[in-house]
């Protein structure tokens, strides 16, 4: 016995759990009345403490590369950052890298592979970093790169579990990345990266990174509009969750 053919989905069967009030259908974003004329903002985080640091020397390059093709650079260092919960975050090393987060546009993430994923010192400075920060969202639209150096055979654990990292963050991760193996080789005794496809990748992710930058930068705050938040906003909701917790009587 043949079954009848199921009707087709249409808009028509009207969306009874939506609220109209707060639904919006995306449409192409328009240009800011005033566009940006600095220089694209990045962040640069390492995630190792030592003197040699690789992951640091990494970093580095990445941020001579995006300072040649136009950006301003910071570069912050996780030394004397406490573990996060050890105290407040009105500590001076976390003020100063939510401070940092907040100014930036775009950001590099550069953590060694240790015991197949990445550097408890790159979790840390992840985790002090919040969602949001009363109305500051510190990474929320921001674009990323993901790196990472090993010291034996090529790895994309660190990469791949920063790329989860970046998506909690809400961050727009782009696709290419950088993974160097045996870094002890890639690098001079100064610290700079020896020439090679190795370094060749590198710059090809910081051009990309530069690329999404600009075509994300100015649109950002329409990229993190989300319609379940705009609902969350909403006076009506805001006073029925405070009813619910016991501030206000309905």
């Amino acid at each position: 016995m043949s079954k009848s053919p199921c009707p087709a989905p249409s808009v028509r069967d009207g969306l009874p759990n939506v609220s109209a009030a707060h639904f919006v259908a995306p449409t192409r974003v328009p240009v800011p009345a005033a566009p940006f004329r600095h220089a694209p903002r990045f962040l640069v985080l390492y995630g190792s403490l030592r003197e040699r640091s690789f992951s640091r020397f990494l970093g580095h390059e990445a941020a001579r590369l995006l300072e040649a093709m136009g950006g301003e650079v910071r570069i912050y260092d996780a030394d004397g950052l406490p573990l996060p919960d050890d105290t407040t975050a009105d500590h001076p090393k976390v003020q100063e890298l939510r401070g940092l987060s907040t100014w930036s546009e775009g950001q590099v993430w550069v953590s060694p592979e240790r015991h197949g994923t990445l550097t408890g010192v790159m979790k840390s400075q992840i985790d002090w970093l919040p969602l949001s920060e009363g109305s500051l969202r510190p990474t929320q639209g921001r674009t990323l790169a993901v790196m990472q150096v090993s010291g034996g055979s090529q790895s994309f654990n660190a990469v791949n579990a920063l790329r989860v990292l970046g998506r909690w963050m809400r961050m727009i991760t782009i696709p290419n990345q950088s993974s160097v193996p045996m870094a002890y080789r890639e690098f001079d005794d100064a610290g700079r990266m020896k020439p090679g496809p190795l370094y060749d990748r590198v710059v090809d992710v910081c051009e990309e990174l530069m690329k999404f930058t600009l075509l994300t930068r100015e649109r950002s705050d329409d990229l993190v509009d989300r319609y379940s938040e705009r609902k969350e906003r909403d006076p009506e909701r805001l006073q029925a969750v405070a009813a619910d917790i016991g501030f206000v009587k309905r």
